[in-house]
């Protein structure tokens, strides 16, 4: 396991005062010395020099290289405990998806697996424009073939090599792994809210992230579990949910953005980019950000439930931030209100196609909307077809919430 630490304010101020003072002493002195060499005893002259160069050191430049500062750290904090939480799944799982991570950010995505095969690498950087190009084909096809789902039908879990599910918090039928400080009451948990504006944003934080390839979606991998051809990760899942929504007569905008590609740190910082300019043509507040359930590459769990006599689809699991670590958030229960609200209705007509809700310190960009989350769609085990078959079913739940 690791530990991410994340400065207080106060620590940060304190730091960058002492390196700007003591910069700024240095360079004065320097210059003072090197007009006069022979005048030592010029002493007052000096001090008047530095007091004068620490007054230029203006307040709105401070701030700025501050607020500079403090988002740099934040948007860190939030990457990294998108990892961390997968702590109760697997620590060697954790620790070799943190490593990769790390890697991906220098190396690229195409060098997760092998650091020597500058090839795949290559193949990344040549191949991206026309991977996009065939996912918006693929979209097109999509949004002609889309099946709706039957409601009434028999639900059960069929999970092959299961990770135990762990919660401390129920509502109802809905399970909660709380892991903030904060005790949630029964008010908090109510779901009485009332959803005015119908819009709904889908976005990709991890555009990358991709499934087990199977014989109706064959596919190489270009990383552990990711590629940039988006016809084979949870973009094109995004791009099923899109079509199902639409067939609700849902007005729906789908951004499919690379935000982890070619560099993972940071996808945050730049999908929150994405969201702020569309909010700015299409005010939402439904707002998801599609994910796979990042466990590292354990090939082994594909949490999966059986609708109906032969669908087969991924589980599903929301993932709600709070302001428990220190970044503003003042939608955090509305959203975590929006996620019950959902899930309460899919165990009434697919039980079982939901996980607990995960509610964690970090933010993961969700304070843009009153109902913003992440779905995590299946897991690395998982083939696209079961998750592409899952959004069929999400779909007409939500439909059944929002309408």
């Amino acid at each position: 396991m690791f530990n991410v630490t994340i400065l207080k304010m106060r620590d940060i101020i304190k730091y960058l005062m002492g390196i700007i003072l003591t910069i700024s002493i240095v360079v004065i002195i320097s210059k003072q010395l090197s007009k006069d060499n022979t005048n030592n005893t010029n002493e007052e002259k000096i001090v008047n020099e530095v007091k004068n160069g620490i007054s230029m050191l203006s307040e709105q430049s401070f701030l700025g290289c501050f607020e500079q500062t403090v988002a740099s750290m934040a948007n860190l904090n939030e990457e990294y405990s998108k990892v961390a939480k997968e702590d109760d799944h697997s620590r060697e799982d954790i620790l070799q998806g943190v490593l990769e991570t790390q890697i991906s950010s220098i190396k690229g995505i195409g060098n997760l697996e092998n650091e020597t095969n500058n090839q795949d690498s290559k193949n990344l950087q040549d191949n991206t424009s026309e991977n996009v190009e065939s996912s918006n084909e693929a979209q097109e096809v999509t949004n002609q073939n889309a099946e709706v789902a039957e409601a009434g039908v028999k639900t059960e879990v069929i999970t092959n090599n299961p990770i135990t599910e762990s919660y401390n918090v129920e509502y109802g039928k809905v399970k909660i792994k709380n892991e903030t400080d904060y005790e949630l009451t029964q008010e908090m948990l109510t779901p009485d809210i009332t959803i005015e504006n119908k819009n709904i944003i889908l976005f990709h934080t991890h555009s990358c992230e991709s499934y087990t390839s199977s014989e109706a979606y064959p596919y190489t991998p270009t990383g552990n579990y990711r590629t940039t051809d988006l016809n084979f990760t949870v973009t094109r899942v995004g791009t099923e949910l899109e079509t199902q929504l639409k067939q609700y007569n849902y007005n729906v905008v789908h951004n499919t953005d690379y935000h982890d590609y070619p560099a993972y740190n940071g996808s945050y910082t730049r999908s929150l980019k994405t969201v702020e300019n569309i909010l700015q043509t299409t005010p939402s507040d439904i707002i998801i950000d599609v994910h796979r359930d990042a466990i590292g590459s354990r090939s082994d769990y594909a949490p999966t439930v059986k609708i109906g006599d032969t669908d087969e689809a991924a589980q599903i699991m929301f993932v709600i931030g709070t302001n428990a670590g220190g970044l503003w958030h003042p939608n955090w229960n509305q959203n975590l209100k929006f996620a019950i609200k959902i899930q309460e209705k899919a165990e009434e007509m697919y039980p079982g196609l939901f996980k607990p809700i995960m509610l964690t310190k970090s933010r993961y960009n969700q304070h843009t909307g009153k109902f913003a989350s992440i779905i995590e769609v299946g897991a690395t085990g998982n083939t696209l077809e079961q998750c592409l078959t899952s959004m069929k079913y999400l779909a007409k739940v939500m439909n059944e919430v929002i309408k």
